[in-house]
Parts: structure tokens; C-alpha cells; sequence
């Protein structure tokens, strides 16, 4: 084991006073993001919570031109609304998909009702980018009305009366935005207000999952009531895990959402103060309908957790091997003590009983992962509310070991209510903030080792995509990423998936984070072929690691819209030995006409797309490129049939069509180069010209086919 002197590092994280502004107040929580889109890391602070009406906080990081980064300036009066609340936490969260981090807040109603608070970063709405507004009014959708479980009563200006401590999001629906999960501790931590669930309509408007509808008369469930996100009727600390029961209320002060059991789901560990911590399974990739389930009974082994103060926990992959563990703060209480527990996952969603956290034992407030030593693994620091914070080193197969007091972290007696942990001076190191109630300043524990971070993110699980038909309905994959860093650390790696077709060249397409530890990517729908796709993923300091490549094959498909049929009846229609093939036949009793059909990814990332022509006579075809739908797509008289792709005309290649054993013959394939004749992104329309044949047509005329739309991306 590596051992920490004070001879060979003084002290590893000294508190840093320089960097930081001045500050007091009730800090309840910290947490960082990049509000300005500069490169660095800023800060925000909830501010209240119990002791009253407070401001929150923002800090911006090397917000003047000379200063450093990890040289932090107030700029709350500037920045944040101005608005004064019983806030207890603070999350960043790009609810609107814009592009830029915006903020929830958790307030509390201990001392006057209040509700919790959407600010909105105006950088995408003309707007300057890290200036916040309140936006809450109009971010909720259908409080109080049918559907929702939120009761009329509890209504106030914006949203609802609630105690909340932690709110979290997170993808839990798989439809490529962040919703929100909602949790309470009641009133006077009683306990008996539930946790909700509200799903965002992707443009960051939330309304509440509630499947069976019912609406509770007040703030508190009662028992035997439906669950309301839940399967099952409420039951206090219920044990059942089949879906008959389920408890939704607890005095919950901390959430936390991750895939416990690799089906990329997100599930939910559920916080309770003074009940026992819960388990929730989201069986939206088991069932292909979203639905949670209480698990907890068959999840946790024995007496897992005791007494109460189980302030906090966290889910993390403690030991290396793949799966998410759980860190419980305070979760065993003995005689006038409090201890800490480590909880290892079984790889199927089940954990093993309670190891107790060596050294701990007093009243800790907060836990976060912390890769202080950079040996790859994932350390933890703890912030205490009755003093001392403390740092645990990871042996890196989950055993933890107390550092020595003053060695790695300073001697402290402040009440801390949280910690945060990033680069915030992009040294290579990570560097603590820790959150001060009773008028502390915030605290900056800045890293001072000398190494840097060289461990290269990891793929525990990656989808297996099923086989296809290709079609316009998109393949999604999803997949877990990890580093050697808490879990909000790594969704802002930069990531990406590498698809391959047939074995050719690589297109690269955008990955989302789901948040927990899942990430989300979206691969065409009508691609052909053996496809292949792996993730990628890079920290800030340039390690990128390579996920393993699955494959599926995707068959059949088309691709395009077709349009312009001659008849007006929707389907084109070949000729009687009398009248002519293709789009131009006066009478709508023939079935099939001459066709042109398209197969492939129409981006200009990609090499080709197919035309296919059937129904067309044993002779020639020109295949011919649009910019539009000529006449709005009821094209203009051409010969026989109907000219449909307008605009600007591209010859694109003749093809000489096959005959075949059919009524009609089939037309031949031609392989249009997107690198030729597409140049930029948007809509192009393709038909197929030809010579009719004497043996199934009116000999020496020509007529075309129907009409092809295709939208090309990027």
C-alpha cells in the first residue's frame, strides 16, 4: 500500500484562500459545470436550507481577462436571479437540450411554502451565455390537472409545496432527453411525501409519470394508495419485490440514478433519513414500457442498514470489475455512533452485506469519489458536519483505508454539508470544494500533487443491437462509461460512435449521456448491411479509451418518400399492351407501376446510396436528380408520364435494365456517389427515364417513373 508522509507530501490538498471570493451563509450543496462554454470548471452554491431565506451562489472561473484558471470571482448579483429560498440543492442540467448548462433547484418549505426552481441559461435564447433567468412557470406541464398526482391544493406560483433536498435527471425513458426525478423528505422529515417522476417532452417541459392517474388529496400518500411511478399500492417499508407493493415516501435526502444491473436502464437508489434506503428497478428494457419496481427487499441482504441519519450515498465501481457499488453514509448506527458501510455488487443488481467503514464513526454529512492519488481507482472523501472531513485511499479492489489527518486533507471544525470534486485549475489533478453551513466560508481543498491523470475511460457494457430491417425508425445503443472520477465528472467526456457498413469507411456519430453512468447513441435506421459500432470516449486530458465493436445486419429497407403517382391514387400503375408504362396511366386498376426505390444512409458521411428501378421494359434508364417536387409534386406532362423531380436537373447515369421472368421486367440498380452529385445537405428527388418496349407498351414512346424524395443529412 502507498503511504502518505507529511516529509513527502506536506499537505496533499491544503485549503486554498487566494483563489476563492469571500463567503458566508448557509451552504447546503456545490456543483460544477462550464456555464460559459470557456474550457474551465465554475461553481454554484444552494444556499438556506433549514436556517431560512437565502441567496445562492454562482462563481465563474478565470472570469477576468488576467486572471488564472481556478481564479474564482462572485458574479451571483450579476448572473443569478435574485431571489431568496430555503434551497438545499443545486443541479446543473441541459433540460432544454440547447447546448448549455442550466439549473434546478430543491427547495424546501420548513419555514414558508416554496416550490423548487428552474433558471434557465440564456446563452441559446438571445440571450448572454451564464446569465440565468426563472423560467419555472413555464417548465412544468399539467400540475394539479388530470394525470397528475400533484393535488390542487398544494398549488403555488410556479410549481408546488415540497421539501426536497436532492433532485437528480437522468434519461430514464431512453428517448434521448434528461428527466427529472423528484424527491422529498416531508414535512418535519416525516416521511410520508412521495418521490415523483416527471418526463421531459425534449424540449425541456416536464409533466409528471403517474401510469394509473390518481391524485393524492395532500402532501402525503396514504397506505394502500397506487404508488404513483411505481408498480403496486404504498406500503411502509415494504420487503415485497414483485410489484404488489412499493414505498415511495421516505424522508429522503439524497437520490442517486444508475444501472445497478447492466440492462442499460437507469435505476434508482432511494435515500431515506430514518427508514431503510430503497431499491427501484426501471424495467422499461424488460417490458419496452416504462415501469419501476420496489426490488428492495430482494436487493440488499440481511440488516443492511440500521438506525437512522442516513444522510447520503453513492453508487461508483469501488472495486474494478464492472459493475456499480454503494457507499452508505451513516447507513449502520450503533450505540451514539454512526458508521459508514461499503456495499459490493454481486454483477447481477443484488449486493453483499454491510462492510463497515474503518475510521468512521462520527456524524459525516456528504461522501463523493475522488481519484486524489491518481492511481486509477476510486477514492473517497468525506465532508462531516460535526468537524473533521477525512480521505480514504482505494487498494484498488474496493478496501478502503483512512489517511492520516493533516497529511492529504487539513485539520477542520466546520460543518460541512457538502463536497464536490473537479480539476477546477486544470492541473491534472482533482481538487475538492466542500459547502460550509453557520456562515463558514466554502472551503478549496486544492490538489497539490505532482502527478497527472493518465487512466483512459472504460466500457463495462456496451449494447448488443438486434438484426434488422432497415427502415426509418433509428437503431439505438447505449453503453456504460467509467473513469477514475465521480460519476458527473465523466458525462462530460468527449465522446463519439465509430459505425462501420460492410467493412468501409468509419462515420462518426454523436453520443448524449443519459446521465447515472449510461450514454446514448443513435445509428440510421436505413443503413444495409453488417453494421458494426463502438464508443469512444476522452477526458479533458486527452485519454481516450476504445469500447469492444458489436455488429448486427440490417436487411431490406428503403429509403426516401416516394411521390408523384400519375392516376392520383397513390400507387403508379404499369400499362395495358395499349397504354404506357410508368407514371402516366389514366386508370388506377393496375397495382404496380414503374418504381424507382432507394437503399442506404443518405448522409453525405457516407459513400453511396442505391437507386433501384422495377416494373420498367427491357430497354435503357436514365436516372436523373432534383432539387424539388416539380408542380408540388404532381409533376408536368413528359411524353407518356409526368416529369416529378424538379428544380435543378443532374444527369446522374443510364442503366440498362435486366429482364426477368416477371409480367414486367425489373430495372436495373445504379450506385449514386454522394461525393458527385449531392454537394450540400437537404432534400433531393430522383426519378428514372426510359423507352417503353413494343412487347408490353405502345412501341417508340418513353415515360418516366414515379417520384423519389430523399432528405440528405450532413
Amino acid at each position: 500500500m502507498l503511504g502518505f508522509t507529511s516529509a513527502a507530501y506536506a499537505q496533499q490538498m491544503p485549503r486554498n484562500t487566494v483563489d476563492v471570493p469571500s463567503s458566508s451563509g448557509s451552504t447546503e450543496n456545490v456543483d460544477f459545470a462550464d456555464v460559459d462554454n470557456d474550457g474551465d470548471w465554475d461553481a454554484v452554491f444552494a444556499d438556506g436550507g433549514d436556517a431560512g431565506n437565502d441567496q445562492s451562489k454562482i462563481w465563474i472561473n478565470a472570469f477576468n481577462g488576467g486572471d488564472p484558471v481556478g481564479k474564482f470571482t462572485n458574479r451571483t448579483t450579476t448572473q443569478f436571479p435574485a431571489l431568496q429560498q430555503q434551497s438545499r440543492d443545486i443541479e446543473f442540467v441541459d433540460y432544454d437540450s440547447d447546448g448549455d448548462q442550466d439549473i434546478y433547484l430543491s427547495n424546501t418549505s420548513a419555514i414558508s411554502n416554496q416550490t423548487n426552481r428552474w433558471w434557465n441559461n440564456m446563452g441559446s435564447q438571445a440571450g448572454t451565455i451564464g446569465f440565468y433567468q426563472d423560467q419555472t412557470a413555464t417548465r412544468w406541464s399539467g400540475l394539479g390537472g388530470a394525470g397528475s398526482s400533484v393535488p390542487p391544493s398544494i398549488l403555488i406560483a410556479g410549481g408546488f409545496v415540497d421539501f426536497s433536498c436532492d433532485c437528480d435527471f437522468g434519461d430514464i425513458d431512453n428517448d434521448g432527453d434528461l428527466d427529472l426525478f423528484h424527491s422529498t423528505y416531508g414535512g418535519a422529515f416525516n416521511g410520508n411525501a412521495p418521490s415523483r417522476i416527471f418526463l421531459n417532452n425534449g424540449a425541456g417541459v416536464f409533466a409528471e409519470f403517474n401510469p394509473g392517474g390518481g391524485q393524492l388529496t395532500g402532501i402525503d400518500i396514504t397506505p394502500g394508495a397506487p404508488a404513483i411511478w411505481a408498480q403496486g399500492t404504498q406500503s411502509t417499508n415494504t420487503t415485497n419485490s414483485t410489484g404488489v407493493n412499493a414505498d415511495v415516501a421516505s424522508s429522503a435526502l439524497d437520490i442517486d440514478l444508475g444501472d445497478i444491473d447492466g440492462d442499460f436502464d437507469l435505476d434508482i437508489l432511494h435515500g431515506a433519513r430514518q427508514e431503510l434506503p430503497r431499491m427501484f428497478k426501471n424495467r422499461h428494457s424488460d417490458t419496452g414500457t416504462l415501469a419501476f419496481r420496489d426490488v428492495t427487499g430482494s436487493t440488499f441482504t440481511g440488516a443492511y442498514s440500521t438506525g437512522d441519519g442516513h444522510y447520503e450515498q453513492e453508487m461508483g465501481d469501488q472495486d474494478n470489475d464492472g459493475d456499480l457499488d454503494i457507499y452508505g453514509l451513516n447507513w449502520l448506527q450503533g450505540s451514539f455512533s454512526f458508521t459508514d458501510a461499503i456495499y459490493k455488487n454481486t454483477g447481477t443488481g443484488t449486493f453483499t452485506a454491510a462492510v463497515a467503514l474503518s475510521g468512521s464513526g462520527a456524524d459525516d454529512n456528504e461522501g463523493d469519489y475522488i481519484d486524489y492519488d491518481l492511481d486509477g481507482d476510486l477514492d473517497l472523501f468525506i465532508a462531516n458536519f460535526n468537524g473533521q472531513e477525512r480521505m480514504y485511499r482505494n487498494d484498488g479492489v474496493g478496501n478502503y483505508a483512512l489517511q492520516t489527518t493533516g497529511v492529504v486533507v487539513p485539520s477542520d471544525s466546520t460543518t460541512s454539508l457538502d463536497a464536490d470534486e473537479c480539476d477546477v485549475d486544470n492541473d491534472g489533478d482533482p481538487d475538492v470544494f466542500v459547502a460550509n453551513d453557520n456562515g463558514a466560508s466554502e472551503w478549496y481543498l486544492k490538489n497539490s500533487t505532482a502527478l497527472n491523470d493518465v487512466t483512459a475511460p472504460t466500457f463495462p457494457t456496451v449494447e448488443q443491437a438486434a438484426n434488422r430491417t432497415a427502415g426509418p425508425s433509428a437503431t439505438v445503443v447505449r453503453c456504460a462509461i467509467r473513469d477514475n472520477a465521480a460519476y458527473y465528472i465523466t458525462w462530460y467526456n468527449t465522446n463519439r460512435l465509430d459505425v462501420t457498413v460492410n467493412g468501409g469507411p468509419v462515420t462518426s456519430y454523436p453520443v448524449s449521456m443519459m446521465q447515472g453512468d449510461l450514454f446514448r447513441a443513435v445509428i440510421p435506421g436505413n443503413l444495409v448491411g453488417t453494421i458494426c459500432y463502438q464508443f469512444v470516449s476522452s477526458d479533458k486530458y486527452g485519454n481516450t479509451g476504445t469500447s469492444v465493436q458489436r455488429c448486427y445486419t440490417s436487411t431490406g429497407g428503403s429509403t426516401g418518400t416516394p411521390f408523384c403517382f400519375g392516376d392520383g391514387s397513390g400507387t403508379a400503375c404499369p400499362c395495358a399492351n395499349s397504354g404506357a408504362a410508368g407514371n402516366g396511366c389514366a386508370s388506377s386498376i393496375f397495382a404496380n407501376g414503374a418504381n424507382v426505390a432507394a437503399t442506404g444512409n443518405p448522409s453525405l458521411s457516407s459513400d453511396t446510396v442505391v437507386l433501384t428501378g422495377t416494373n420498367m421494359p427491357n430497354s435503357s434508364a436514365l436516372y436523373f436528380q432534383g432539387t424539388n417536387q416539380a408542380n408540388a409534386g404532381n409533376g408536368s406532362a413528359f411524353g407518356d408520364g409526368k416529369r416529378c423531380a424538379g428544380g435543378s436537373i443532374i444527369r446522374l447515369g443510364t442503366k440498362i435494365n435486366a429482364a426477368n421472368t416477371s409480367s414486367y421486367p425489373q430495372g436495373g440498380d445504379l450506385a449514386i456517389s454522394v461525393r458527385g452529385a449531392i454537394g450540400a445537405p437537404g432534400t433531393r428527388t430522383y426519378q428514372a427515364w426510359y423507352r417503353n418496349a413494343a412487347a408490353f407498351c405502345t412501341a417508340d414512346t418513353f415515360n418516366l417513373s414515379n417520384g423519389l424524395e430523399i432528405v440528405w443529412a450532413p
